[in-house]
């Protein structure tokens, strides 16, 4: 396994990934499915070295982002230091390899090393499967509400439930 930063050239996978994301959520959750997300505002997620990729046996396992804020979504609680992660994308291939586990173990590392107490997360969408599963993984799950301000965020956001997790970085852990 590795993690590294996606490049501007892993756009068609990136893209790949997330719609086969989206086709899985219209199935399972058709109301809380992904729209097709914009070009450009993934493109500079890369450019500010924001997208990250999961390598699995010299395959890409899985697509997601980072970001130390987030205040439309987490509004108040923006002001605690904290990694955001957004867009997690599996291949499918990679179903039931423990990715999460993986992308949260690196994202722990990663809060610690930028000096944040807390990862977190949102979805849309009362899924209590989802719930169930982003618990099992260390996250509390503080609660459902519609956001305040859905102005710049993708459009699965409008009008959303949207479901807050954080999980709490002991500092003291080893690295």
């Amino acid at each position: 396994m590795k993690i590294e930063q996606s490049t501007l050239e892993d756009l068609p996978l990136i893209f790949d990934l997330y719609e086969k994301a989206t086709a899985f959520q219209k199935i399972k959750f058709p109301s809380n499915a992904w729209p097709v997300f914009d070009k450009e505002m993934v493109r500079q997620e890369i450019k500010r070295n924001q997208h990250w990729k999961l390598w699995i046996d010299n395959e890409v396992a899985c697509v997601w982002v980072t970001a130390f804020s987030d205040p439309l979504i987490w509004e108040e609680k923006n002001i605690d230091p904290a990694v955001y992660l957004h867009r997690i994308a599996a291949n499918p291939i990679f179903k039931g390899k423990q990715l999460m586990e993986q992308i949260v173990g690196w994202a722990k590392e990663y809060a610690i090393q930028n000096q944040k107490d807390w990862l977190r997360m949102d979805t849309c969408g009362n899924n209590e499967g989802l719930i169930a599963y982003y618990t099992s993984k260390g996250f509390d799950f503080l609660g459902i509400k519609k956001l305040k301000n859905t102005t710049g965020l993708p459009a699965h956001y409008v009008h959303a439930d949207v479901c807050f997790f954080q999980l709490k970085i002991n500092k003291s852990d080893d690295l």
